[in-house]
């Protein structure tokens, strides 16, 4: 075993000082308190955690259920989503916080396969006067993909974060295929 032996007394206490200080730093611990004749040696390597293993309560998005045409597909019960090519994922899965029956001033998600109607980068709904920028609207009723609230059901629409709804609206012409199961 390695150990390190600091003589001198207290005309090196302050040298004792910063060296048990990086000694500690570096995994080393000190085992007696006087300055001269203090031993330092390894302290005890910590017993690595294994890796949680992966939950069956937290399952991967249920791609085979999206059309390999749909160009964006929104898994509402596992609240993902993700935009697609020729049913490659090209972006996500993503947090989404789609509209759900049972949350108050809420409105269920309708499911389906819809297709971008239109799009509105500064939109503002006029129904509720809330923000929905970069609104991608895809279904009867202005449901759209926009940024929103990751935490609280929308009244219908499709939350996304400011990053993914940017990127949404950028990938989804007008006309584009959007699934929503």
């Amino acid at each position: 075993m390695a150990s390190l032996r600091i003589t001198g007394g207290r005309r090196y206490a302050a040298c004792w000082a910063v060296i048990a200080a990086v000694a500690v730093l570096s995994g080393w611990a000190v085992l007696a308190a006087a300055p001269a004749g203090t031993v330092l040696s390894p302290a005890p390597r910590p017993v690595p955690r294994p890796l949680p293993a992966v939950s069956a309560f937290s399952p991967g998005p249920r791609t085979e259920l999206c059309p390999d045409t749909a160009r964006a597909c929104v898994d509402e019960d596992r609240r993902v989503g993700w935009l697609q090519r020729d049913g490659e994922i090209t972006h996500g899965p993503v947090p989404v916080m789609p509209g759900t029956a049972d949350a108050p001033d809420s409105v269920a998600t309708p499911r389906g396969v819809f297709r971008v109607s239109w799009k509105d980068a500064d939109h503002v709904s006029a129904e509720f006067g809330d923000p929905m920028n970069h609104a991608v609207f895809f279904a009867p009723g202005g449901i759209a993909f926009h940024e929103g609230s990751l935490d609280t059901p929308s009244h219908g629409c499709v939350h996304l974060s400011a990053r993914d709804a940017a990127l949404f609206y950028d990938a989804l012409p007008v006309g584009a295929q959007v699934a929503v199961f």
